[in-house]
C-alpha cells in the first residue's frame, strides 16, 4: 500500500498540512488494525462480534422494510453480496474522511473514528446469539483503531519529511497493516476451527426406520421442460438471513426445548439419530417467491416426528407459538396447532436426499413443516425451541411486515416453454409445476391467447406423490403463427382456484396466473 505520493511537480501540502495521501493512509491504516483486532477476538467470542460482520447484520436488521424488498426483488440472492459492498464503501468513505480532516490534528479523525466504534457496540449489543463476552470484540477494536490513529498521525509529521522520513513512515504502516492481516487471519481460522465438513463426514450414512416411498413412475415430467420433482442438494433454493455460514459440529449441537412445557428438554445430536429415523418428501417454498418464481423446491428430508419432541417436554395449555431460534440468532414462529397435527408431518430434520444436511441447509438440525412459508416454519441450524405465544413473542420477520403464520397458497408456474421464447408453429408440449401443499393439487388448466383464440386446456397431472409436495402437470397445443399469451391456474382438492388478482409476496404470499409470451413461426 502506498502511503505517500510525492511525484514530481505535485503541489506540495500548505505549510503545518499533511499531504492528503498521507493523512487517509493514516486512516485506512487505523481502520484495518481496528478491524483486524475485532475479528481476531471475535474468533473466541462469537464470529458475529467481529465489527464489520456485526455492523453488517445491524444494517441488515435495522434496514426499512420497502429498503429490504427492494433489495431482495432487485439483486436476489446476491442481496448479501450488495450488502457487503454497499457498508464497505460507506466505511472507507467516512474513514477517507476521517483522515482528510485530521491533516492538522488529530482530534477530528479521533472522533469520527471512535464514532465508527460506537456504531459496532450498538451493533454487537442488538445479537441476541452473543453473550456479555461480544462486546469485548467492538472494544478491543475501537482501542486498537484509536491507538494506532494517533501513533501513526504523530509519526506522519513533520508534513515535509524527508525522503527517510517518508521511507520511515512507510515501513510503519506497512507493518502496521502486516500485523492487522495476520491478526484477521488467525480470527478467521480460529473462527473457522469447527470443521462442518469433517463433522458431516463423522455423522457418517443415516439408518432410516421408516424410509421415503420409491416415487412412481410418472411422477416426473422432466422430459418435458418441468422441473425434476426431487431437487439436488446443490439446486435446493437458499435463502436466509446468514452473512455467514453458522458452522456448528453435530458433537456440539444442543437442542433445547423450553418455556410453556411442563419440563424443559434438551436433547442431542446422538440422542436424535438414535431414535427411529423417518423420510418424507416435502415441497419448502419461500414467501418471497414472486409468481412464477424459483424459489422453491422438494427433497427428501429425513428426521424425526417434531410432535415427539414436544409431546416429551409437555406442551401446556395456552401455548400458540413455537418461537425457534437459530445458532445465528434468526427466529422464527411456527404455530403450534400444525407441529402437533399428526397428519401434519413436521420433523426436525437432520438429513437431506440421503446424507446430513448441508451446512447451507442448517446442519447440523434444521425444522421442516409442510404447508408453511419457510419464514415461519423452516429454521436452519436450529438450537432453541420456546413454546410462548403470539402475543407475547414476534419472530424476526413479524415487525417487518410479514404476517405471523404463513400458510402457503395455492400456486402454479410454467417452466418450459420460456417467457420470450420463439417456438414452430404446430404442436407444442407446455409444462410446469404446481402446488396446494398439505391439501393437494387437483386440476391445472392452461390458457393460449391470441388475436382468433382465448381457450383453456386441461393438463395432465403427473402422478401424485403426497399432498405435502409439489405436482408437476403438462399439455399439448396447437400454435399458429403469431405472438400468444401463455397462462396457468390450478385448483387444489378443496375446490379453492388460485385467483388471477396480483399480490406482492408482502404480507403472506404472491398471487397471480403466471403469464408469458412467446411467438410461433
Amino acid at each position: 500500500m502506498q502511503l505517500d505520493t510525492r511525484a514530481a511537480g505535485t503541489p506540495a501540502a500548505p505549510p503545518g498540512r499533511l499531504p492528503r495521501t498521507r493523512a487517509i493512509a493514516v486512516a485506512l491504516v487505523s481502520l484495518i488494525a481496528a478491524l483486524g483486532a475485532g475479528h481476531l477476538v471475535s474468533a473466541f467470542v462469537g464470529p458475529s462480534a467481529s465489527p464489520f460482520v456485526a455492523v453488517e447484520n445491524w444494517v441488515r436488521d435495522s434496514s426499512p422494510h420497502p429498503v429490504v424488498e427492494w433489495a431482495k426483488n432487485t439483486f436476489g440472492t446476491a442481496d448479501k453480496t450488495v450488502l457487503f459492498i454497499g457498508v464497505t464503501v460507506v466505511i472507507l468513505g467516512v474513514t477517507v474522511l476521517a483522515g482528510l480532516l485530521s491533516r492538522t490534528r488529530p482530534t477530528p479523525g479521533l472522533i469520527i473514528a471512535g464514532g465508527q466504534g460506537v456504531v459496532g457496540f450498538v451493533a454487537v449489543l442488538s445479537r441476541p446469539d452473543l453473550g456479555q463476552l461480544g462486546i469485548v470484540a467492538p472494544a478491543v477494536s475501537i482501542v486498537a483503531g484509536l491507538l494506532t490513529f494517533s501513533w501513526l498521525h504523530a509519526r506522519a509529521w513533520p508534513a515535509e519529511l524527508d525522503r527517510e522520513g517518508r521511507r520511515r513512515f512507510l515501513r510503519t504502516g506497512a507493518g502496521v497493516l502486516i500485523g492487522a492481516g495476520a491478526a484477521g487471519v488467525i480470527g478467521q481460522l480460529a473462527g473457522n476451527r469447527v470443521d462442518v465438513e469433517q463433522s458431516r463426514a463423522e455423522v457418517g450414512r443415516l439408518r432410516i426406520a421408516s424410509p421415503a416411498p420409491k416415487l412412481p413412475a410418472g411422477a416426473d415430467f422432466a422430459g418435458s421442460g418441468s422441473a425434476r420433482f426431487i431437487t439436488s442438494n446443490r439446486d435446493f433454493y437458499r435463502i436466509d438471513t446468514a452473512l455467514t455460514l453458522p458452522r456448528v459440529s453435530a458433537q456440539d449441537w444442543r437442542l433445547r426445548v423450553h418455556g410453556l412445557v411442563d419440563k424443559p428438554v434438551e436433547f442431542t445430536f446422538e440422542e436424535i439419530r438414535g431414535r427411529a429415523l423417518i423420510e418424507r418428501p416435502v415441497t419448502l417454498t419461500c414467501v418471497s417467491n414472486e409468481v412464477g418464481g424459483g424459489l422453491i423446491s422438494t427433497a427428501n428430508w429425513i428426521g424425526v416426528p417434531l410432535r415427539d419432541l414436544l409431546m416429551e417436554a409437555g406442551v401446556k395449555p395456552g401455548a400458540d407459538q413455537l418461537f425457534s431460534t437459530s445458532v445465528d440468532g434468526f427466529t422464527a414462529g411456527t404455530p403450534v396447532d400444525a407441529l402437533l397435527d399428526p397428519n401434519r408431518g413436521a420433523m426436525l430434520a437432520i438429513g437431506m436426499n440421503g446424507e446430513p444436511l448441508p451446512q447451507e441447509h442448517g446442519f447440523p438440525a434444521r425444522m421442516v413443516v409442510p404447508g408453511l412459508y419457510g419464514y415461519v416454519s423452516a429454521t436452519k441450524w436450529v438450537a432453541d425451541m420456546e413454546l410462548t405465544t403470539f402475543q407475547d413473542k414476534q419472530a424476526y420477520w413479524i415487525p417487518r411486515g410479514w404476517s405471523a403464520k404463513g400458510p402457503i397458497k395455492t400456486e402454479s408456474r410454467i417452466d418450459n416453454p420460456q417467457d420470450g421464447a420463439d417456438l414452430p408453429t404446430g404442436r407444442t408440449t407446455i409444462a410446469g409445476v404446481a402446488w396446494a401443499q398439505t391439501i393437494g393439487i387437483r386440476s391445472v388448466e392452461v390458457r393460449v391467447s391470441d388475436n382468433g383464440a382465448d381457450e383453456w386446456h386441461q393438463a395432465e397431472l403427473s402422478t401424485e406423490v403426497g399432498l405435502d409436495t409439489w405436482r408437476m402437470w403438462r399439455v399439448r397445443v396447437n400454435l399458429r403463427s403469431g405472438s400468444h399469451r401463455i397462462q396457468v391456474r390450478a385448483t387444489d382438492k378443496s375446490g379453492y382456484t388460485q385467483t388471477e388478482a396480483l399480490a406482492d409476496p408482502v404480507p403472506n404470499g404472491a398471487t397471480g396466473w403466471h403469464t408469458i409470451e412467446v411467438t410461433a413461426g
